[in-house]
């Protein structure tokens, strides 16, 4: 086997993408869920830019395993953001777990954040990612993942302005994200504000966000307290377009507030993976991006 970094290009970026549809859709067969469709032309092109995007930005984060053959079996990506280390993937290709290809990847990405003081790393079902990541030094907290359409009368509305988001906000979202987790996510809200809705609301009692994405699924949120962190989620989810099946993932027992908000939606609650920490405490209010964490 050969560890060699992602190049920032689209072949290789593809070569991730692949990986990530192929091991994704084998755990989700693993846990009975529903067969998800092939991505589309659009999400697959978007895949790669958050590919090329952590590449960019850490090229020494990103690796590609091989075969003796040179046939892709494996990749990670990680990235660090003002001493926060975050593992935004670790694939193995189904049919050659167990051969320490994913303990591989892992080792270098830990080489790579080794100076970091804390880590983050959103984890499955899966017993064998648990294990390892445990190993490695992570505590792991339970997560609830809630789904469904809003229901928009128990919903209510939120509890003052919450407002469309725009690059003029970065600075009060960086803010933010210091309080919480000890590092701003810097470029990473670039991306996110290209493909994503942002919602933020900011006044004397504090400040918070919220990304949602087209298919309604919240990508990130922060917040100085619960009141705002529930105001900026209200507000999110009575902007996903009418009987959009929306999605809340990632959230630890620390969000109560979260899961207040989904069920005044009618959302549906499951247990679903880890979030896991070192160095530092489940950040609150506070809903992790999966792969900017």
């Amino acid at each position: 086997m050969l560890l060699r970094p992602v190049r920032d290009t689209e072949e290789d970026a593809e070569t991730v993408r692949k990986l990530a549809e192929a091991a994704f859709g084998a755990s989700h067969a693993l846990k009975g869920d529903t067969p998800q469709a092939p991505p589309t032309a659009a999400r697959a092109a978007r895949t790669r830019e958050r590919i090329r995007h952590i590449v960019r930005h850490d090229p020494a984060g990103s690796w590609l395993a091989e075969d003796g053959t040179g046939q892709a079996v494996g990749a990670a990506q990680s990235h660090i953001r003002e001493g926060t280390w975050g593992l935004a993937l670790l694939v193995v290709l189904p049919g050659t777990q167990g051969k320490g290809v994913g303990r591989a990847l892992l080792q270098r990405t830990l080489e790579y954040g080794r100076g970091c003081l804390r880590g983050i790393i959103c984890c499955s079902r899966h017993p064998a990612a648990a294990r390892v990541y445990r190993q490695a030094g992570f505590a792991l907290h339970p997560t609830i993942r809630m789904r469904g359409a809003v229901d928009r009368d128990r919903l209510g509305t939120p509890d003052g302005p919450a407002v469309a988001g725009t690059r003029r906000d970065r600075d009060l979202l960086d803010s933010i994200d210091r309080r919480l987790r000890g590092g701003a996510h810097g470029p990473d809200h670039a991306y996110l504000m290209r493909h994503h809705r942002l919602v933020v609301a900011d006044d004397l009692a504090g400040s918070g966000y919220c990304y949602l994405d087209d298919d309604g699924k919240v990508a990130l949120l922060g917040a100085t307290s619960r009141r705002l962190a529930t105001r900026v989620l209200t507000a999110a989810l009575l902007g996903a377009e009418e009987g959009t099946v929306v999605e809340v993932q990632d959230v630890t027992a620390e969000q109560q507030w979260a899961v207040d908000v989904g069920l005044r939606a009618g959302l549906e609650l499951r247990a679903e993976g880890f979030v896991c920490f070192r160095g530092m405490r489940p950040p609150t209010p506070y809903i992790p991006s999966g792969a900017f964490l």
